[in-house]
Formats: C-alpha cells, structure tokens, sequence
C-alpha cells in the first residue's frame, strides 16, 4: 500500500469576507506527481500557498508525513517541502549563486558558514538546469524564464523530497519546460521525491501527471488519471473550450488538441 505523503482535509481560506477556496480535500502518495489544474482565478495559488503556509487557513487540516504542519516549525517544514511559486522578484541585490545558496539555509544553523559540500551542492543545482556561466550574474539583471530557472535550481540544492510547485515553467519556453518537468519527474521515479504542481497546461499535464485534481470557483471538482479527467466534455465543462484527445503513439500519453469553435461547429454540421 502506497505512504501518504500529505492529506488535506476541507480546507478553507478567504480573504477579508470573500470566501477564495472551500471544502478542498486532496492526497498525495510518496513518490507520486500531482498536477492541480483549473481556470484562471479559480485558486490553484491560494491553496498551494496554505499549503506550504504563506497564508493560513480558516479551516480545515493539513497533514504531512501525519504530522500538523501548521504546528511544525518554519524550518523544519523547509527541511521537508521545497516551494518554486510565481512571484520570482528578489527584495535585494543578488547574484545567481547566493540565490541558489539560500536553499541550503535550512540546512543550517544562524550564522553557519557555507562550506565546501554547500558550494559543491549549488553548483551541481546549476549545473542542472544549465546556468553554470550565470553564477556571477545578478539575478535582477536576468529574464523571467531565467529567474524561474534560478528559483528551481534553489530548490535542488534545499534537497527537501517534497516540491510544491506553482506553474513553474510558466516563463520558460517550450525545451525549458520539457528540462524542468524530465527532471522533476525523473527525480520521482529515482529517489521517490514526491511533487505537487499547479499547471496551466494540460498536455503538459497528461504528459508528466500520475493524477490531477481539478478546481473551479475556488473548489475541487474532479480528480483522477489524466486519462479519466482530460476527456473533450470534462475539458469544456471546465474550460469552455471545444477539443479532441487520443494516445500519442511515441509517448503512450493523452494529447489534446484544441478546435476553435467556429471549426467545431462546422464541422458538426457537415
């Protein structure tokens, strides 16, 4: 029988008297991608963030490994979870490197120094995601796709074995984001790294997803295999979007392709 990782019981957030995310219950088991998908505003964000606790939620459980996470301390919680979210603006000058070197602060007491195993760690999370040249850059000077880039080498050197991620190839163009969710997953299947993704884009999430959750209107409406979930009357109840699945050949996963409506229509008149 699979570990749960982490179980989430009727959560529910609201900012000031606007209600923002209600009833969310979900699981996931160790060693499992878990994509979290929906429209737009309907509060993949909020809910990942009361997860890893950047807001705190009116109600409901939050469990990880079967312990309260509100009740742990922050740094063990880092120790545990790893977060690449949307924002990815730094307060400071930086460069590259100390920004890479931040995910090992967990690891460490208040005034530690960083020692050679840290150095070695940050360039090897560098290494990873091919930015090695741009460890001297400053991270203000760098495009979005490479700050997110930076943001995700940051949490391969915390090391942590769970990853919440929030639409983390979101900046990144089309070989990025295939290097980026390879790796992820890659690190699932290798050394059971568990991960919880929002993602905007379905074939994505077919792709690389052991299941999704879907949400609308700040709940979960379905969840399931991409193969149960992302069929043409789900994709449009949810999205409003008209579109045709079938199993790629090469990858055995689902491929959606999208049909304007004007196309659609056509077509069904024919």
């Amino acid at each position: 029988m699979a570990e749960t990782r982490l179980e989430i019981n009727n959560l529910q957030f609201s900012y000031t008297d606007t209600v923002t995310i209600e009833d969310i219950t979900l699981n996931v088991q160790k060693g499992e991608f878990i994509g979290l998908i929906g429209p737009n505003g309907c509060g993949k964000s909020t809910a990942l963030k009361n997860i890893y606790r950047a807001l705190a939620p009116d109600s409901g459980s939050i469990t990880l490994d079967g312990e309260n996470i509100l009740r742990m301390r922050h740094r063990e919680t880092a120790l545990k979870i790893a977060v690449v979210g949307q924002e990815n603006e730094a307060p400071f000058d930086f460069l590259v490197e100390e920004i890479v070197a931040m995910g090992r602060s967990p690891h460490k007491k208040l005034f530690d120094p960083d020692t050679a195993e840290d150095a070695r760690i940050v360039h090897h999370a560098l290494e990873h995601l091919g930015m090695e040249d741009m460890a001297k850059r400053n991270y203000r000077n760098l495009s979005g796709g490479e700050k997110q880039r930076v943001l995700i080498a940051r949490v391969i050197a915390q090391e942590s074995d769970f990853l919440i991620l929030d639409e983390p190839t979101n900046h990144l163009d089309v070989s990025y984001q295939i290097q980026i969710f390879d790796f992820v997953k890659r690190r699932s299947a290798e050394v059971g790294v568990t991960v919880l993704s929002a993602i905007h884009d379905l074939n994505m999430a077919a792709l690389y997803c052991d299941r999704l959750y879907v949400m609308k209107e700040g709940r979960i409406v379905l969840s399931g295999t991409p193969e149960e979930v992302l069929t043409p009357e789900r994709i449009f109840s949810i999205y409003g979007v008209r579109c045709d699945t079938a199993v790629h050949p090469v990858t055995g996963k689902l491929v959606i392709t999208y049909i304007p409506e004007k196309i659609y229509f056509s077509r069904m008149n024919v």
